[in-house]
């Protein structure tokens, strides 16, 4: 540990083996994978399906794909969007972008024609990548003459599956299949792909080159780009490479289902395991059983997941018949951590599951409970090596205020965000005296461990009085019906708002308003107990499974216009 690093709260009880003053080098993206295919080459890169792609095979697709891209008009600078589900092709595309010298912009799959268009239009996007697949490639071709979109390139699902799902794909799917129309602008990858590979790798500044737009998730808003420079990815790699020193081995498989196009898998499930030499075992979409399967058959070694992906797989049927015991270590992001679902997953696998925070705007990771210490109930852990975390007043924003005491999270460290992309007005609001203001309400206590109370848009304020829902959703989730909840704030005409919480009970479980809300008697105080409970089948949420609160906030705001007309 370096003795001149300051005093910061969280030194005084770091892992042993990780040193939080390590150095760390920035460099371009694609050497994550230039240097494992050099080391590892015959090493399984992905498993897919269950065909398989050693480094040396990536690393060629990739060097054909970049130098198709380039003959094809592709120039440096130029963004490359990835419309794709997680496949082989995803990593192929987001490295030969990088290797043209591109930027790469991810895109959710599942967005409709008009949320395409505008992030085509913002992010400026001229090439995109996708699958020749109908729930898929009209969305894209649609954009061709519509906006600034000039070339798709339409990647076959049939090629990267294993024989004789290569073969009978194209028959047993011909109705979820869709062929590119004849038009120039649009590129098959096999004709793409029809050259040596043989390119000249660019020559950039990490530190100010963007790499990748990232969008936020707009669950607060219409999303923004997060640039993020090849430093601030190939570091936050590296970051969390360090922390997690004990997968450094050859066998380290890692679970890939999280969709890639997130920033959470993107730097924790793909480029971390390039980091490694690891494989990554990927799933194009999230299945409670099949995920059950495929731990069980292929004995990862690490996963990253969201709180919901790991309830589903405590309370999926069956589950109790699935060996996950090759699980070492878990991540959880995008949203807390109950207590309950972190129990009951360390006594079903053994595996340290462990809670984390980040933000697009930080690449993502920012801290992450260390593994070998173990993890603070409610906490998030420390900040990672190079990282350091502070508490600003909530009154003045600019005040770092002491231990224990609450106020907004903010973050100084390589991985954060260049700014967002063609917005200096909210880049402004966000980052000040080089500290990224997370918008989010927390405190360190004496162990240097790190407490998110809430978010400050998500805050509840009942009669002048701050009530945090993540602290009424830790109380609901200790009855043992409760699968999974969600707490808002909603108008009332009294208190300005008041508590309400939506409920998904688990399956079978009977649980009525009166019984829950006489539970939580003892476990909340009066002015944090919910006085609205709503039960639902399921809560909604975004493609990576984190419950979405603004929705909720929507529908209860819709509800109560309509009660005053």
């Amino acid at each position: 540990m370096d003795s001149a690093a300051p005093p910061y709260p969280w030194l005084k009880h770091y892992p042993p083996e990780v040193d939080w003053a390590a150095p760390l080098h920035a460099k371009p993206v694609f050497a994550l994978l230039e240097e494992s295919a050099a080391r590892f080459p015959e090493h399984d890169c992905i498993d897919f399906q269950d065909k398989r792609f050693t480094y040396a095979e990536v690393k060629a697709l990739s060097d054909r794909a970049a130098k198709g891209l380039i003959d094809a008009g592709f120039r440096p600078g130029m963004k490359l969007g990835l419309f794709l589900p997680n496949c082989p092709w995803f990593v192929v595309f987001y490295y030969a972008g990088l290797k043209a010298g591109g930027v790469i912009v991810n895109f959710n799959p599942l967005y409709v024609e008009p949320e395409i268009a505008r992030q085509i239009e913002d992010s400026e996007t001229d090439f995109m990548v996708t699958l020749d697949l109908a729930i898929l490639l009209p969305k894209i071709t649609a954009q061709l003459g519509a906006t600034r979109l000039k070339h798709v390139v339409v990647c076959p699902m049939a090629e990267q599956l294993p024989f004789p799902q290569n073969f009978l794909f194209p028959i047993v799917m011909r109705k979820s299949i869709a062929h590119p129309p004849e038009d120039a602008r649009c590129i098959t990858m096999r004709t793409l792909l029809d050259n040596d590979g043989k390119i000249e790798l660019p020559l950039i500044d990490p530190a100010t080159t963007l790499a990748v737009l990232q969008y936020t998730g707009g669950t607060t808003g219409v999303p923004k780009g997060a640039a993020l420079s090849h430093a601030n990815i190939t570091i936050n790699a590296r970051q969390i490479q360090l922390w997690f020193h004990a997968l450094d081995k050859r066998e380290t498989r890692i679970v890939g289902v999280l969709p890639l196009f997130h920033a959470f898998a993107m730097t924790c499930v793909m480029n971390l395991s390039l980091a490694f030499g690891a494989c990554m075992l990927l799933e194009p979409r999230f299945d409670a059983l099949k995920l059950l399967r495929l731990i069980a058959r292929k004995h990862p070694n690490a996963m990253a997941g969201v709180p919901t992906l790991y309830n589903a797989l405590l309370h999926t049927p069956g589950a109790e018949n699935y060996d996950l015991s090759s699980l070492e270590f878990c991540i959880s992001g995008g949203g807390p951590l109950p207590l309950e679902v972190a129990k009951a997953f360390h006594a079903k696998t053994g595996a340290h599951l462990l809670e984390g925070y980040g933000l697009s705007e930080t690449s993502p990771v920012a801290c992450i409970n260390p593994p070998e210490l173990g993890s603070k109930p409610g906490s998030i852990g420390m900040p990672i090596p190079g990282t350091i975390v502070e508490i600003l007043s909530l009154e003045d924003r600019k005040t770092v205020l002491p231990t224990g005491e609450t106020g907004e999270v903010c973050i100084r460290g390589p991985q954060v965000m260049m700014g967002y992309w063609n917005k200096p007005e909210a880049t402004a609001e966000v980052l000040i005296d080089g500290r990224l203001h997370t918008g989010d309400v927390g405190h360190i206590d004496e162990d240097g461990y790190i407490f998110i109370t809430d978010r400050l848009k998500e805050m509840i304020n009942c009669s002048g009085f701050k009530v945090y829902p993540r602290l009424v959703e830790e109380a609901i989730y200790q009855h043992p019906a409760v699968r999974e909840c969600a707490v808002i704030g909603v108008p009332d005409p009294y208190r300005g708002q008041t508590v309400k919480a939506v409920v998904a009970l688990k399956a079978d479980a009977v649980l009525g308003e009166e019984q829950l809300a006489h539970f939580l008697e003892t476990r909340l105080s009066k002015i944090e107990k919910p006085t609205q409970y709503e039960f639902r089948d399921e809560l909604p949420k975004t493609a990576i499974g984190k419950i979405q609160k603004k929705i909720l906030i929507e529908e209860a705001a819709a509800a109560a216009l309509k009660e005053t007309k």
